[in-house]
């Protein structure tokens, strides 16, 4: 009887050790993740989530409404972001939202009833301090700062109880023109950021994330998150003066209206009001007699021209067809985030390009979330046997766990290279990490003769890391946003993928003119892309005056003119120059140059040409104070929208996106095993030496 009680209590120790281990993973992570901030689980309802005294409440976001005038090459875009606050104490609001990763911002009014007051720009410290002092002293103010190239917050100090606020920003940004036609596309929301690395004492911002090691600034790019929402909702209209008749013009994602007078489109959103989740994606086409060959765009700004130029290279048909054989890589996003409408996007698209594969060529693929697995060993010789081994391992990914890109993209370029193939990766993500300096770094440092192509996956994909991890790979990059279309944008990657590129690029000004041109060094380009310079020049072209863009190619040399003396006039060609020269600077500091000078260059540019910079901010405050002293000021961060298709218990719940919990759990059953099989021999020990004294 003893021995059998004896038993009871130590079966009753071994259950409650799976107890412990299997709640110990996510317990340490939600420990993580909520301390001094709102887990993003929490985050269910709609509207703006204000934390006062008495706990959460919910104030109304009324309306984000957007105004584009696209001009040529150019488009200058208001976003009007509407707050009410519902709850009866005085709030502080803080707002982390995307915008395109090329985007100039230039300007930020703050509307107070019928006034307005302009933001002014001021180094980024400096910009903090006029706000928190103007916060303290009760006065209405707003901040706007720069976090990623692509994400910014806005911030709203002593909005009153009851009151309507309305913040304005505005931004300039260049147009991208590919395979004969032009797109804008404007962000509505953002995929949550994987964070990586050991939490850091103290934070910057109020995210759900710790600001950690490797991603210093977690707490500001981690707002939180709703699931659904009737207060996130976003207008658009949008004015098109094309300079040339098209043949159609339409959205990509959400139904619009479009009419037209005297050449000039206008659209808007066919509902009026949309849902937050799903980026908006316009694009327009030439007629084909009227499809540009070369259009140039200049700005004068105090007697000093600034320049904006696009030439197309060579057509499909001018160009021979590539011979030499290619090791084709597929790298495959299958983290939380991926969960959903995004997987089955990224899937199709690979089983895709396994039926684009040809004989003679090479090829691998690999997934990767918190740890990788790559379907070979290296690359493998294409056969019918291959592909359709390769079309089961694809059919039966599944997505959870976190985004470790780093070993993925490290087993990709640092396999031994063929000589006889020509490596191409092609690496399918929403991209939706915080630590994309790091990646860019490795990227070049690891690429040698490859060149990588990212496919942007999902209904919100981080855009700047899909256009930057392609710039650093040499390669190039699209987005797929809905099963309907994958068939159609990756058939455009492979003709990519199949075409010589135009290499070694040269850009000849007229002679005597000094200029400082962005980018200084034009990347490799491909079928469909133009050239496109953004230049300051010393003094005015004189008639006749040429820029001689030159190359080569696998069937010789490539060379063009364009004539600049007649660039048509367009405001804002100056600040997308500064823009341009800004993010070159960002990758002169992340590469280890002379920080301090390097800093003081991007200062000075952003200043002069009035642009929030990872240095400068947009600050705007009102003389008069509102807020009584007596009365105290509650802060919290207003959440996005969850992208359409996407879940919260794939990224947030287990396994979770942000932590490596997967791996501990393994861990955690790996040793609660060994200790049972430990126990058991114990036992049968001790009653083999019972049973020989008997």
């Amino acid at each position: 009887m003893r021995q059998t009680q004896s038993d009871i209590k130590s079966w009753f120790w071994v259950f409650t050790l799976i107890a412990i281990l299997l709640a110990g993973p996510e317990a340490a992570d939600a420990d993580e993740v909520t301390s001094d901030g709102p887990s993003p689980i929490d985050m269910q309802s709609g509207g703006l989530l204000l934390r006062m005294a008495t706990g959460y409440t919910t104030a109304t976001l009324l309306n984000t409404a957007v105004d584009m005038k696209i001009s040529g090459l150019v488009a200058r875009v208001s976003v009007r972001q509407e707050f009410r606050n519902t709850s009866a104490d005085w709030v502080e609001g803080v707002y982390v939202f995307p915008l395109p990763d090329n985007a100039a911002v230039d300007r930020m009014r703050l509307h107070i009833g019928e006034r307005f007051i302009e933001g002014e720009i001021q180094e980024k410290e400096e910009a903090k301090k006029t706000y928190e002092k103007a916060k303290q002293e009760g006065k209405k103010a707003s901040l706007v700062e720069q976090q990623r190239a692509n994400l910014f917050t806005t911030s709203v100090a002593n909005v009153a109880p009851g009151e309507l606020v309305v913040v304005e920003v505005e931004y300039l940004e260049d147009l991208r023109y590919e395979n004969g036609q032009f797109s804008i596309r404007f962000p509505m929301t953002l995929t949550p950021r994987y964070i990586s690395g050991s939490a850091l004492p103290d934070r910057t911002g109020s995210g759900w994330a710790p600001d950690t090691d490797r991603v210093p600034d977690a707490s500001t790019i981690t707002p939180p998150q709703v699931t659904n929402s009737n207060a996130h909702r976003l207008s658009l209209q949008a004015s098109v003066n094309a300079g040339m008749p098209l043949e159609i013009i339409a959205s990509r994602y959400h139904p619009v209206s479009v009419s037209t007078d005297k050449g000039v489109y206008t659209v808007s959103l066919s509902a009026g009001s949309v849902a937050m989740d799903h980026d908006f994606e316009l694009v327009w086409r030439p007629v084909p007699s009227a499809a540009p060959r070369a259009m140039s765009f200049v700005e004068t700004i105090d007697g000093k021209p600034h320049y904006l130029l696009m030439l197309m290279p060579p057509d499909e048909s001018e160009l021979p067809a590539a011979t030499m054989p290619r090791e084709t890589i597929f790298i495959i996003d299958t983290s939380g985030s991926m969960h959903g409408v995004s997987i089955q996007q990224a899937k199709t698209a690979v089983q895709l390009a396994l039926k684009g594969l040809k004989s003679g060529d090479r090829f691998n693929v690999i997934e990767f979330n918190s740890i990788t697995h790559a379907l070979y060993t290296k690359s493998s010789s294409v056969t019918p046997a291959t592909i359709a081994e390769a079309s089961r391992f694809v059919q039966h990914l599944e997505a959870n766990g976190g985004t470790e890109m780093r070993p993925a993209l490290a087993l990709a370029l640092d396999s031994p290279p063929s000589e006889e193939h020509l490596r191409q990766v092609v690496f399918i993500t929403d991209g939706s990490v915080g630590y994309e300096d790091e990646l860019f770094s490795m990227i070049e440092d690891h690429l040698g003769a490859a060149r990588l192509f990212t496919v942007g996956i999902g209904s919100a994909p981080n855009s700047w890391f899909m256009r930057k991890a392609a710039e650093a790979g040499r390669g190039s990059y699209t987005f797929i946003s809905a099963l309907h279309e994958v068939r159609e944008k990756m058939e455009g990657v492979f003709r990519k993928l199949e075409q010589p590129q135009i290499t070694d690029i040269e850009v000849q000004w007229p002679s005597g003119v000094v200029v400082d041109t962005y980018p200084s060094t034009v990347p490799d380009l491909y079928l469909g892309e133009p050239v496109t310079v953004k230049a300051a020049a010393s003094g005015a072209m004189r008639k006749g005056d040429f820029v001689r863009i030159s190359g080569n190619s696998v069937g010789g040399g490539w060379q063009a003119e364009l004539p600049v003396k007649a660039a048509l006039e367009s405001p804002g060609i100056g600040a997308l120059w500064a823009r341009a020269r800004i993010g070159e600077l960002m990758d002169a500091e992340r590469r280890q140059s002379e920080a301090s000078e390097t800093r003081a260059a991007i200062v000075e540019t952003a200043l002069t040409h009035h642009l929030v910079s990872k240095y400068t901010s947009l600050v705007a405050v009102d003389k008069t104070p509102v807020r009584p002293s007596g009365d105290p000021l509650m802060s919290e961060q207003v959440p996005n929208l969850m992208p359409y298709g996407q879940s919260t218990n794939a990224i947030f719940g287990f396994p979770a996106t942000a932590t490596n919990a997967p791996w501990l759990r393994l861990t955690g059953w790996l040793s609660l095993l060994a200790g049972l099989l430990l126990l058991v021999l114990l036992r049968g020990s001790v009653t083999i030496r019972h049973a020989q004294r008997a």
